[in-house]
């Protein structure tokens, strides 16, 4: 049993703060949550003299596994390495107070089994296996020159994805990955970035064939993410039941309606291009690979101010491999181009909790929630830079009950 008394309690919910609050924990939950000093002759005391309390963070777009920054270089790297590269890239997110992370193509239940046996220190996460991609997709990782799918017995690069085409196959696939223990399903709808032979703006895959995907999901009472940039391949993807569009950077007002219009989610990941922009032609990313960089980069602010103004909920990823992870906080300040700070907090915890079905849960302070918890001196409302640094300002970290980090 825990109490962490004389709290700034930051309720993300109303946008309040709630000083002089104490907050009741027993095992992996809140209990109480009170504006009064709360009893108890056995818990364990923590006074956290006026410092702001607020819900753990959520990424939900989060690659454990890409652990190369060059995606292309996983090729060369085997099983082992991976997982304990892994492990170092969980860690140093939950030292960032990300108590939550959500993969999105790469992580198997064996990952998640260990984060939750605490195996590996981490955040919990919430997988999607392998994502599904069309031959010559964006998840197609073959050079031209293979002929064969790579298996992922043997290297990290192809857990990322796996190729299927047609209804039978993809219903097949997607089957599989929930065989697997996948929470929720992904595919590839539009060309992408570090990809080495689909066109950015091309549209991916059947509505026949991303229907029947959708299918499979809702039967295991889930649902499927997908991969777009393009506004023609949102509204594809949208129109056939998906329900979180990944990036999204070349989202228009007409595609924004219809995702409002289905409660369809977008999750922008602006920080994966402002560190690619910065280090990919040195990684070795094809000229091809830095125009279209140079064209989704320069879009993905004002994609969130469209989502914003047509009402669509707008989740909070990252997107970042390797190294780069250590730039995972910046996506806030990213974000505060085009959202209020407030407005992004609650996308990194109330609307990314909702994605993964699990509001009320995760990313909120009140009973019966997930004891979540970061401590920090000062007010994030006014400054986001004080969730960045490596998590240098965060006094704090509570995850599942579990004090992670006190440095007072």
């Amino acid at each position: 049993m825990l109490i962490l008394e004389n709290t700034r309690l930051l309720d993300l919910e109303s946008g309040e703060a709630r000083p002089g609050s104490h907050v009741l924990i027993e095992g992996d939950s809140i209990v109480e949550v009170a504006d009064r000093p709360l009893k108890s002759t056995s818990a364990r005391r923590i006074d956290l003299n006026g410092r702001t309390l607020l819900p753990g963070l959520i990424d939900a777009h989060f690659h454990a596994v890409l652990t190369e920054s060059n995606p292309a270089h996983s090729r060369q790297i085997p099983l082992t390495l991976m997982t304990g590269r892994a492990a170092q890239l969980l860690r140093r997110a939950l030292d960032r107070g990300f108590t939550t992370v959500r993969d999105m193509g790469g992580a198997d239940w064996g990952l998640r089994t260990a984060l939750a046996e605490k195996t590996i220190v981490g955040p919990r996460i919430y997988i999607a296996a392998r994502g599904l991609s069309q031959t010559g997709g964006h998840g197609d990782l073959r050079a031209r020159v293979d002929t064969d799918e790579p298996c992922g017995c043997s290297s990290a690069l192809p857990l990322l994805s796996t190729v299927a085409d047609g209804v039978p196959s993809v219903q097949a696939t997607a089957r599989e990955q929930l065989r697997q223990g996948a929470d929720h399903l992904k595919v590839f709808v539009s060309g992408g970035v570090v990809s080495p032979n689909d066109p950015l703006l091309s549209v991916q895959y059947t509505h026949e064939e991303l229907a029947a995907v959708v299918l499979e999901a809702k039967s295991w009472g889930t649902y499927v993410a997908a991969h777009a940039y393009s506004a023609a391949a949102i509204t594809h993807a949208v129109s056939a039941g998906i329900r979180t569009i990944e990036h999204g950077n070349l989202l228009d007002e007409s595609a924004a309606a219809l995702m409002a219009e289905r409660n369809a989610y977008l999750v922008p990941t602006l920080v994966t291009y402002e560190a690619l922009r910065n280090r990919g032609a040195p990684l070795g990313l094809s000229p091809f690979s830095m125009e279209k960089l140079a064209t989704v980069f320069a879009a993905g602010v004002r994609s969130i101010e469209i989502a914003n103004r047509a009402g669509v909920r707008i989740g909070f990823g990252t997107d970042l491999l390797g190294d780069m992870h250590a730039h995972q906080s910046d996506e806030l300040t990213l974000r505060a181009r085009a959202q209020s700070p407030l407005d992004v907090l609650r996308s990194a915890t109330l609307v990314n909790a909702q994605i993964v079905g699990a509001s009320g849960r995760l990313g909120v302070i009140k009973p019966g929630a997930v004891a979540d918890l970061i401590a920090l001196q000062g007010d994030p409302l006014a400054d986001l830079t004080l969730l960045q640094e490596q998590g240098r300002h965060l006094d704090l970290i509570v995850k599942a009950g579990d004090i992670h980090k006190l440095t007072f």
